[in-house]
C-alpha cells in the first residue's frame, strides 16, 4: 500500500471511475479505508435488495442521485413512516433526482406521499406494475412539482381523475408512459395534453383511447416519441391528426395496432421528415408500395419495423433505394420475404447493425450470404426458425461479421458443431440462443467456450445432444456467464450441475425437465451459484426435500422461483418460502406432496414480502379467507392455474 500512499484522493477517484463493472467496484472498497471512502463518496446509484440495510446504505452513500428500491421484499407504509423519521433522513434523500419504486405493491398512498415529499428535487419516478395503485396515489405523486420524467405501466386502478391530479401538480413532465392503465380515457389525455405542454415523450399503449385522444396529442409542440402499441381504436382517421403536426416527433410506435392501414403509415410520414424509428409491426396484412415511396423523405430514418406483413421483392428495392441510413429492421414473421429481396435490402442498406428475420422460413444461406458480406457491422441478427439455414452461413457469419453480439438460431434444425465451430470466431458474442437445435454437441459448445469467452446469455433449451461435457467446456472458457438455460437438455446430470456450480456471476438458470438431477445436484448450483436470482425447477421430479433445504440455505439472493411439477413435501416448502428472505415471486403448480396445511404455512412465512404467486385453482376454495386476505392487503397478486 506504500506505492498507493502518493495518490491523492482526485487520482484515486479518477481510477475508480474507470471501474465498469460492480465486482469490481466490491473489490475496490474492500482493499483499505481510502478505497472505501472514494466507494462512497463516488457512488451515484443505489440499488437496495432488502429495505432493514436502507438506512445504514444512505448513511454512507450521502451523494446519491438514484435509488431503487424495485428489488426489495417488502417496503410498506409502516416502515418508510419510521425510516422517514428519524432526523438524519432528511438529509440523506433531499438530493435523490431518481426514484425507482417497481413493483413495490405494498407502498400505498401515506407512504408513497411521505417519500415522495421528503425528496424535494425529484426529477424522475418509477412505479410500473404496482397495480393496486388508485387516484389517492396518484394524488401522492402530484406532490412531486419538479417531477418531469414518470413511469406508470399497469398502474391499474388509475383513472382519469388520478392523472388529472398529476397533470395539475406535475406541469414539468416531459416523459409520460401510461402503459395498460386502462381505466384512463380520452378525457384524461385530454387534460395531460393541456397543462403538460412540454411532454417530449408519451406511451398510451394498451389503452381504449380514440381518435380524440390522437387530436389532443398532436398539439403538443415539442414530442418528441410516441408510443401506441395495441391500441384498438387507432385507425386511420387518428391518424391524420398527426399529419404535418408534432414538429420534432423523431420515434412513433404503431405496432398491433388492428386498424391501422398503409394510408395511416403515410400520414404519419408526412410532415415528420426527422423521423428516426417507425415500428409498424403486427398492424396490415400489405405495405402498399405508395406508402413505402413515403420513405424517401426520411433521410435519417435509422429504424424500420414491419414485422408480420406481407412484403415483396420490390417492397425491399424501394426501401434500399429510400433508407440509406438504416441500422436496423424488423422482418419477424413477414409473409413473402426472399432471397431475392434480402439481396436487394441489403445492396443499398448496408449499415444494417440489427436485423430480425424470425419465421422468414424460406431463405437460405444465399440470403445470409449476401447479408453478411455486405453489413459487416452486424451487431444483432435473429433467425429464429429460419431452418434452411446450414454450417455455410455461419462460416460466413464467422468470416465477415467479427463484431456480432447477439445472435438467435432457436429451432434452426441446420445448425451442427461444425457450424459452431465456424461461428465461434465471432468472439465478441455475448448473447446466443440455441435452443432446438438437435444436431449440436457438446463437441460444438466446446468450439464456442474456447472462443467466445465474453457470453454471458446461453440459450440451450431441448438441445437434447448436450451433457455434462458441454457444460464442462462451457466452464473452461464462459466464465462470465449470467442466463443459462438448459430445460430438457436430457444428458445433464448432477455431474454437469457440479459445473454449473461454479458460475459465480450466475443470476438465471432454467433447468426444467432434467430428470437426471437430484438433490445433490441443486445442492452444488445453490452452494456455488450465490447470486441466483431466477430459477425455474418445473418437472424436476426426482429432486427432493433435502435439495430445497439446500436452496434455502444458500440462495438468499432469490427473488423468482418455479418448483411447479415438483417432489417437494410441507417441510421442504416451508423452508424455501421461509428462508428465501428476497423472494418475490413463487409458481407453485401441482405439488402433488404438499398438503393444505403446508400451503398455508408457506404463504404465511413468506406474506411479509412476496409479491406474486401462482397456485391451482382448487386451492381458491380451500385456503383460509384469512390468508388470502392478508397476501392481497399486502399487495400480493395471486394467479390461479
Amino acid at each position: 500500500m506504500s506505492s498507493l500512499s502518493v495518490l491523492n484522493e482526485d487520482l484515486l477517484t479518477r481510477v475508480y471511475t474507470k471501474l465498469s463493472s460492480d465486482n469490481d467496484r466490491k473489490t475496490w472498497r474492500l482493499v483499505c479505508r481510502d478505497f472505501l471512502r472514494v466507494d462512497s463518496a463516488s457512488r451515484r446509484s443505489l440499488r437496495v435488495l432488502r429495505f432493514e440495510f436502507l438506512q445504514s446504505l444512505l448513511s454512507r452513500y450521502t451523494n446519491l442521485d438514484s435509488l431503487d428500491l424495485s428489488v426489495c421484499p417488502r417496503i410498506e407504509d409502516g416502515t418508510v413512516s419510521v425510516l422517514l423519521s428519524r432526523p438524519e433522513s432528511k438529509n440523506l434523500t433531499r438530493y435523490l433526482t431518481r426514484l425507482t419504486l417497481s413493483r413495490a405493491t405494498g407502498l400505498r398512498y401515506s407512504g408513497l406521499e411521505m417519500l415522495v415529499r421528503a425528496c424535494p428535487c425529484l426529477e424522475a419516478l418509477d412505479v410500473s406494475h404496482c397495480w393496486k395503485y388508485g387516484d389517492r396515489e396518484a394524488s401522492a405523486i402530484s406532490c412531486a412539482k419538479g417531477l418531469r420524467e414518470l413511469r406508470m405501466d399497469k398502474c391499474v386502478g388509475i383513472s382519469d381523475v388520478g392523472l388529472a391530479k398529476i397533470a395539475v401538480g406535475c406541469e414539468r413532465l416531459e416523459r409520460l408512459s401510461l402503459k395498460w392503465c386502462m381505466e384512463i380515457s380520452d378525457l384524461g389525455v385530454d387534460l395531460l395534453c393541456k397543462k403538460c405542454f412540454g411532454l417530449k415523450a408519451l406511451d398510451v399503449s394498451y389503452l381504449k383511447v380514440t381518435c380524440e385522444s390522437l387530436r389532443s396529442i398532436a398539439s403538443l409542440p415539442r414530442l418528441e416519441v410516441l408510443a401506441l402499441v395495441g391500441c384498438p381504436f387507432v385507425d386511420y382517421v387518428g391518424l391524420r391528426f398527426l399529419e404535418n403536426r408534432c414538429p420534432l416527433l423523431q420515434v412513433i410506435d404503431v405496432s398491433r395496432c388492428d386498424l391501422v392501414s398503409s394510408s395511416g403509415l403515410m400520414s404519419v410520414v408526412r410532415g415528420h421528415s426527422g423521423l428516426l424509428k417507425l415500428n409498424a409491426g403486427y398492424c396490415f396484412s400489405g405495405l402498399t408500395a405508395m406508402a413505402l415511396h413515403c420513405l424517401k423523405d426520411l433521410k435519417n430514418l435509422n429504424t424500420i419495423r414491419i414485422d408480420g406483413a406481407q412484403v415483396s421483392d420490390s417492397s425491399f428495392q424501394i426501401i434500399s433505394t429510400n433508407c440509406k441510413s438504416l441500422v436496423e429492421i424488423g422482418l419477424s414473421k413477414c409473409i413473402g420475404v426472399t432471397n431475392t429481396g434480402i439481396m436487394q435490402l441489403v445492396s443499398g442498406c448496408v449499415d444494417l447493425k440489427i436485423v430480425n428475420l424470425t419465421c422468414c422460413r424460406s431463405l437460405t444461406d444465399a440470403a445470409l450470404s449476401a447479408l453478411t458480406n455486405s453489413c459487416r457491422n452486424l451487431v444483432c441478427l435473429k433467425l429464429e426458425s429460419c431452418d434452411m439455414v446450414t454450417e455455410k452461413s455461419l462460416d460466413q457469419l464467422g468470416s465477415c461479421c467479427l463484431r456480432l453480439e447477439e445472435l438467435d438460431l432457436t429451432d434452426c434444425c441446420g445448425v451442427t458443431d461444425k457450424g459452431l465451430q465456424y461461428l465461434s470466431r465471432c468472439s465478441e458474442l455475448s448473447c446466443l440462443k440455441l435452443g432446438l437445435c438437435t444436431n449440436i454437441t457438446d463437441k460444438g459448445l466446446a468450439y464456442i467456450a474456447c472462443n467466445c469467452t465474453k457470453i454471458t446469455e446461453l440459450d440451450l433449451y431441448r438441445c437434447t445432444g448436450i451433457g455434462d461435457d458441454g457444460l464442462a467446456a462451457l466452464l473452461s472458457g464462459c466464465k462470465k456467464l449470467t442466463k443459462l438455460n438448459l430445460s430438457y437438455c436430457s444428458g445433464v446430470t448432477d455431474r454437469g450441475m457440479q459445473y454449473i456450480g461454479h458460475f459465480e456471476d450466475l443470476t438465471d438458470l432454467e433447468m426444467r425437465g432434467l430428470v437426471n438431477i437430484t438433490s445433490m445436484g441443486l445442492t452444488a448450483v445453490a452452494a456455488g451459484c450465490k447470486r441466483l436470482a431466477d430459477l425455474d425447477l418445473k418437472h424436476c421430479g426426482t429432486i427432493d426435500d433435502s435439495g430445497f433445504w439446500a436452496l434455502a440455505y444458500y440462495s438468499r439472493n432469490m427473488r423468482q422461483i418455479n418448483m411447479s411439477y415438483c417432489a417437494v413435501s410441507d417441510v421442504g416448502l416451508c423452508m424455501v418460502m421461509g428462508n428465501l428472505t428476497r423472494l418475490q415471486d413463487a409458481k407453485l403448480v401441482h405439488l402433488t406432496k404438499v398438503t393444505l396445511k403446508g400451503f398455508e404455512l408457506a404463504l404465511r412465512a413468506s406474506s411479509v414480502r412476496i409479491k406474486k404467486v401462482k397456485l391451482i385453482r382448487r386451492l381458491r376454495c380451500l385456503l383460509s379467507s384469512e390468508i388470502l386476505e392478508t397476501l392481497h392487503a399486502r399487495g400480493c397478486k395471486i394467479r390461479w392455474d
